[in-house]
């Protein structure tokens, strides 16, 4: 489990194809302190750490992983959002994610308001409807609350601080996004489907 709080910004140091693809990604994480096997969301997928280096670790992507998320776009050079699993005690500072990506989302505009910059987002038809204003959606792995929805498209704000302790301030128009919708909707939905 995560937080969507991102500790680190890594940077893709080598893709290679292997049946699955696997990718090294440089980080400011003191790498003495993970463990092989352990959970590192990054983009907000979790991925699992299957070698490791003085500032790097690698991760071994399935066919599945990289068809139902962004990580087909990383190239050697790009940025990626960064976060360890939590540990029983940490502070939750922002809301619970799973590190399993529900779907890709569209970054369809962007302007700024004042320091911040405002993007909208087009989800998949399957999971717009799980997303709601002021709810919480987690994009790149980032807990995101979400100002407004208008069918398939919704609002997000950046402030200043995000968007220097994130990816977010390199986004474009035209980015994929890995959205992972909160959990709690999910079951709501369910309940009411039930219901």
């Amino acid at each position: 489990m995560f937080t969507g709080i991102i500790t680190d910004v890594g940077t893709i140091a080598e893709l290679e194809q292997q049946g699955d693809l696997r990718a090294r990604i440089k980080t400011g994480y003191d790498t003495a302190t993970i463990d092989m096997g352990a959970s590192i969301a990054s983009d907000g997928v979790c991925l699992t750490v299957v070698a490791l280096g003085d500032d790097w670790y690698d991760v071994q992507i399935s066919a599945e992983t990289v068809s139902k998320t962004n990580l087909g776009d990383w190239s050697v050079g790009k940025r990626v959002n960064l976060e360890r699993a939590l540990k029983v005690g940490d502070e939750l500072g922002g809301h619970i994610v799973s590190g399993h990506v529900d779907g890709v989302a569209e970054v369809v505009e962007l302007h700024d308001e004042g320091g911040s910059t405002r993007v909208t987002l087009r989800a998949p038809e399957a999971l717009a409807r799980f997303i709601a204003p002021k709810g919480s959606v987690a994009l790149n792995g980032t807990s995101l609350t979400v100002n407004d929805v208008d069918g398939c498209d919704f609002g997000i704000n950046f402030i200043p601080h995000t968007k220097e302790v994130t990816t977010w301030g390199d986004v474009k128009l035209g980015d994929r996004i890995n959205l992972e919708i909160d959990t709690l909707a999910r079951y709501v939905a369910r309940l009411h489907e039930a219901g």
